[in-house]
């Protein structure tokens, strides 16, 4: 008896030693390369790594620079005030969800989630196209309909009001879900009171939500730190760069600053790791307790005709981020040429035509971004989905030492935003001749590594609702580990694998801060072409392929939903 322990306790071991020895390669090693990147003044290409000099020297460089100071600026405002706009409307459509009676509410409740299935670069160039000062198809309209307004989405208020309206559904699903939790006799007692309903939803009802509020306005915050396509559509015709953009273009620059841009980076990591840890902090708070133990229905406020009213604002926020730049995008691409002179012109048949699509699918390059786009995405979903699952396993359903340490470092890359995990990969292995960089292996990696985080998340719902009787059942009639996992708990388990592992494929295919420092001419993915044809100033051309790719990601998020039936739009919608 005696042996067997001493067995399982030695396979348990080796098992825990691989686990953090992947999670060492994948996440540790790439981030120890881009400190010692940024604490060396050796150029990784030229000169390989080396620990010689090693100084602060960079940190102070960056530091007394007073264009890092201004692209930090510019990004604090950014996402300040697009956290704002996020909060305002999130906690709006939140309310009018689960606590009015709101006609159509299924709607509402679509829409306020369906900007995170618009990849982030696609979102920005559809607002270009609608709010570029001289071509702007709003622009356009206002001048149809005899006012003189103009609007400039290429500018900071412009960044500031994309990123709101995007980004607002990480706050919705926070406070809907408190909403829905939250013992209504509360407010009710407010009321009983004499409190008006307006002031009982601001003195009791958003008070009580507090930590969810700003739980999701951290998040938000956080997502925003790390998104380069739309400060880079946006932003670059006006010279307007924050933090993502700035490190982009250090390793542009001749010769590229690679370790200016690593300690930018570092910075960036740092200031969205304590923006974590305040989150962690604030949803482990116990101040604030909206959950009884007895059952109730959460309750429903009669708007009376001003239902019709939080009914239009819906549809309104509906036409915003979902038709608007659908249909901008849909001109672009298949009109001529953009210059529209009055709104005759705009509908005129003959001014459209697929040219922009034929132009470019002779771009052999379309072809071959879309084919590494898939195998990349296959290399993702399959290695991701796989190392996802051991360690939700070994993490939920077992009690080996060091679990807590997978955990820990499996969490790390959450504070990580993607453009980092870029620049960190490329340090890792841009110096080691006969290395992964310039495969299609790096960039599988470092998105598995990236989104992590996500995947383990979400396979850890499968593994809590599968009883641990029914495991143990399994042991009892003789089954090992192995025999148990293929008997009993993959196929239990089968919804959230197979949504798991669509989601990262999705997320993989639409990412494109890590896949800018890591991609080469042969191993270019879908999202870096599509920058490729914007800065190249075509705009039909970017109009046209955004559409492609998204028409990709829809047909794939729906095959998503099918196949896990229901299981997965949860955590689809979860992770964005």
């Amino acid at each position: 008896m005696r042996s067997v322990n001493e067995g399982q306790r030695a396979w348990a071991g080796l098992w825990v030693t691989l686990l953090l020895a992947i999670l060492g390669f994948l996440v540790i090693y790439p981030i120890l390369m881009l400190l010692l990147g940024a604490l060396t003044d050796t150029n990784p290409v030229v000169e390989g790594i080396s620990l010689s000099h090693l100084s602060v020297t960079n940190f102070l460089t960056v530091l007394a620079n007073p264009n890092v100071a201004e692209a930090l600026a510019n990004t604090l405002i950014a996402c300040g005030g697009g956290t704002l706009i996020a909060v305002v409307i999130g906690l709006l459509f939140s309310w009018i969800v689960v606590r009015t009676n709101t006609p159509f509410k299924g709607v509402i409740a679509a829409a306020s989630i369906l900007p995170l299935f618009a990849p982030p670069l696609v979102a920005g160039v559809a607002w270009a196209i609608l709010g570029s000062p001289k071509t702007g198809l709003i622009n356009t309209m206002f001048k149809w309909i005899g006012l003189d307004w103009r609007v400039d989405f290429y500018s900071m208020w412009g960044l500031v009001f994309v990123f709101g309206i995007y980004y607002a559904p990480y706050v919705y699903m926070f406070t809907a879900s408190a909403l829905r939790n939250m013992d209504p006799s509360l407010e009710e007692a407010a009321e009983i009171s004499g409190a008006s309903a307006f002031a009982t939803l601001f003195t009791v009802t958003f008070p009580l939500i507090m930590p969810a509020i700003v739980s999701g306005m951290l998040l938000s915050f956080i997502v925003m730190l790390g998104i380069y396509g739309i400060p880079a559509v946006l932003g670059a015709p006006t010279n307007l760069a924050v933090l993502t953009t700035y490190i982009f273009k250090l390793t542009n620059w001749s010769p590229p600053l690679y370790n200016t841009a690593a300690a930018v980076a570092i910075i960036l990591m740092v200031v969205t790791g304590l923006l974590v840890f305040l989150q962690h902090k604030v949803l482990s708070g116990r101040s604030y307790t909206t959950v009884a133990g007895k059952a109730f229905r959460p309750r429903s406020l009669d708007l009376g005709r001003w239902r019709w009213f939080t009914f239009g604002l819906g549809i309104v926020y509906l036409l915003v981020v979902v038709v608007l730049p659908s249909l901008a995008l849909i001109v672009a691409a298949f009109r001529k040429f953009m210059f529209i002179r009055d709104v005759s012109s705009l509908f005129d048949a003959r001014q459209y035509s697929l040219m922009h699509f034929h132009s470019i699918f002779d771009n052999p390059l379309t072809m071959r971004s879309i084919y590494n786009s898939v195998e990349v995405g296959i290399i993702t979903a399959v290695v991701g989905g796989a190392l996802a699952f051991a360690i939700g396993y070994t993490i939920h359903r077992t009690q080996v030492t060091g679990r807590r340490w997978i955990d820990v470092i499996s969490t790390l890359p959450v504070a990580i935003p993607g453009l980092v995990v870029g620049v960190a990969y490329l340090w890792a292995w841009i110096g080691i001749p006969g290395g992964l960089y310039g495969t299609i292996w790096i960039l599988a990696l470092a998105f598995i590594a990236r989104f992590m985080p996500d995947t383990v998340k979400s396979l850890s719902t499968s593994f809590l609702q599968i009883h641990r009787e029914l495991e143990e059942a399994a042991w009892v009639c003789g089954k090992g580990v192995l025999g148990t996992i293929r008997t009993i708990v993959l196929p239990l388990a089968r919804p959230g694998v197979v949504a798991s592992m669509t989601l990262l494929f999705v997320l993989a295919i639409r990412e494109l801060g890590s896949s800018l420092f890591l991609y080469t001419s042969n191993t270019m993915v879908m999202s870096v072409l599509l920058l490729d044809y914007y800065e190249g100033g075509n705009l039909g051309k970017t109009a046209a392929f955004s559409l492609v790719q998204t028409v990709l990601l829809g047909v794939l998020i729906g095959g998503a939903n099918w196949l896990s039936r229901g299981a997965a739009q949860g955590s689809v919608a979860r992770t964005g």
